[in-house]
């Protein structure tokens, strides 16, 4: 997931805000765009959030932050992930409803020790402040990851922030390897930036599933956020759900299944925020095919790509939710390792309008590696969300991961915490063939990048295993850059043998959001200073 670009060079960024136009190159540049041409130039900062790992005793978890190397100008900056303020899982988080009862306790009763108490709190409070202070992971240079490891089941969400020569692409993951209990697996997910808008097809409150929605606010305010359950039928009767309080840096869980007295196996989860924003992703837990991360689909639309099941998928199941007051008709296309073609019998869906729809496409790739592409169908244009749940294995051999629509890799995308062994790249070209440039970073903790140019056929999905840096120590990022053609959508599938288990995780790249768009000169400022 991208990072969100906060900021670009500030006054900059509030002249042109304010006026429509600013002064972003010297008197007589002979390379200065033409008055009122649009001008790309780096973010100066970039926010990140990456939830609270969870686990058991027997978990690891490694956090990687990179940002790509590239021709920024800007100061030299910093990018640091620190703690947040993490509420227990089984701690209630109140509600409209619950705070207003709170608000009718009685007064007097609630003064009572108060004054022995403020010594513990402030001393409390210090501890806590100095531990969120500190950083989890720095990163000091572009081009070459940072990593930092633990193995606290208890450990906090973090909350991150690049500037200067590290904002523009900042991108961190985060990976726990897993091997026990429910939420077994090997569980990865793209930090990303904060929101107001959040859409989570493939979700559950099945009996035999514990899904939680991690919200986390990185801002010094508290965050207010509702949340609305989908099912087969429409919406599900919700106890709670509205005007969840997310405190001020602070990150809550919530169990999706304690929403809703409805148990249903395909759940569309909408998050969005009143007051404040958040980082929210979905923890999806399987009692028999174990965990992973979900995060947020791609915004609603007509057309929808879903890169990188994997070649020996054994299960896969398409989540869609129609958000409009229209349904939707949609194509169902897989494209392969040499065309693109319809699963027999199930080529299209029907979503009607605020309702969940699934189809079981079993195993759609059957060998060789695929990208599924969902399209109008019958004229229909009404945009829709969606995911996969690709499950690989069998019997207690499972394993379960999520991929959910993604936006194309654009100018440029990445992804960290690749290994020496186990990570392969999917790239898709739903139109026409495209070129795109991978390189492969220098390892954390040494080694010479790599640099390696793909061609993707139109309609096919290509499956490269990515060149090692050399004399690699550590692990490594992939960037993705768009050369030629039309857009390529990808996604990274990280495997771990466990016990004879395909431990697995799919994150996808769409674009870092690394440049922003600002209007050019329409006037020569320095006349000012006449």
């Amino acid at each position: 997931m991208k990072s969100t670009p906060l900021s670009l060079i500030a006054g900059t960024v509030a002249l042109a805000a304010v006026t429509g136009f600013a002064a972003l190159t010297a008197p007589g540049d002979a390379d200065a765009p033409e008055a009122g041409a649009a001008a790309r130039l780096p973010v100066e900062r970039s926010s990140l959030l990456c939830p609270a790992p969870g686990g058991s005793d027997l978990s690891d978890t490694t956090y990687t932050s990179f940002t790509p190397a590239g021709k920024n100008d800007g100061e030299a900056g910093t990018a640091e992930l620190k703690p947040s303020v993490a509420l227990p899982v089984d701690e209630d988080v109140p509600s409209d409803a619950e705070k207003d009862e709170e608000s009718e306790k009685d007064e007097d009763g609630e003064k009572d020790g108060a004054e022995e108490k403020d010594g513990a709190e402030e001393k409390a409070a210090a501890k806590e402040k100095a531990a969120a202070e500190k950083p989890v992971i720095t990163l000091k240079e572009s081009g070459k990851p940072a990593t930092a490891e633990t193995s606290e089941s208890d450990a906090p969400a973090l909350i991150g922030t690049a500037t200067g020569k590290l904002a523009p692409g900042w991108a961190a993951q985060q990976t726990t390897t897993n091997l026990a209990g429910g939420s077994r697996g090997l569980l990865g997910v793209s930090c990303s930036g904060p929101d107001t808008d959040f859409w989570f097809p493939g979700a559950s409150t099945a009996a035999t599933r514990q899904d939680y929605v991690h919200l986390t606010n990185p801002d010094d305010t508290a965050a207010v956020a509702d949340i609305e359950l989908y099912g087969p039928e429409g919406t599900l009767k919700a106890d709670v759900g509205d005007g969840i309080t997310v405190p001020a840096r602070s990150s809550v869980p919530m169990l999706i299944s304690t929403l809703t007295t409805e148990a249903v196996e395909d759940v569309t989860v909408h998050v969005t925020t009143r007051e404040g924003r958040v980082g929210a992703v979905v923890k999806a837990a399987d009692d028999e095919a174990g965990s992973d991360w979900l995060a947020a689909s791609e915004d609603p639309a007509g057309t929808l790509v879903m890169p990188g099941i994997p070649a020996d998928a054994t299960s896969v199941r398409l989540v869609a939710f129609a958000p409009g007051d229209d349904d939707a008709d949609v194509k169902v296309q897989l494209m392969g390792k040499s065309a693109t073609f319809s699963p027999a019998g199930k080529d299209t869906l029907h979503i009607k309008s605020q309702m969940t729809a699934s189809v079981d496409l079993k195993n759609v790739t059957r060998g060789e590696p695929g990208s599924l592409l969902l399209s109008p169908a019958q004229g229909s244009t009404t945009p829709i969300v969606a995911a996969l749940r690709v499950v690989r294995g069998t019997g207690d051999e499972q394993e379960i991961a999520y991929i959910p629509a993604t936006g194309p890799v654009g100018e440029r995308a990445s992804v960290a915490d690749n290994r020496a062994k186990g990570s392969v790249l999917s790239l898709t070209a739903p139109g026409e063939t495209a070129k795109v440039k991978v390189t492969a970073s220098a390892g954390s903790g040494g080694g010479e990048p790599t640099v390696k140019t793909y061609t993707v056929k139109g309609g096919t999905t290509l499956e490269v295993s990515p060149e090692v840096p050399s004399g690699l120590k550590g692990g490594y990022a992939l960037t993705v850059e768009t050369e030629s053609g039309g857009p390529v959508h990808a996604a990274r599938t990280l495997t771990i043998a466990q016990d004879g288990i395909q431990m697995f995780t799919v994150q996808t790249l769409p674009d870092d959001g690394g440049t922003v768009e600002v209007p050019a000169a329409e006037q020569d400022l320095s006349v000012l200073d006449d």
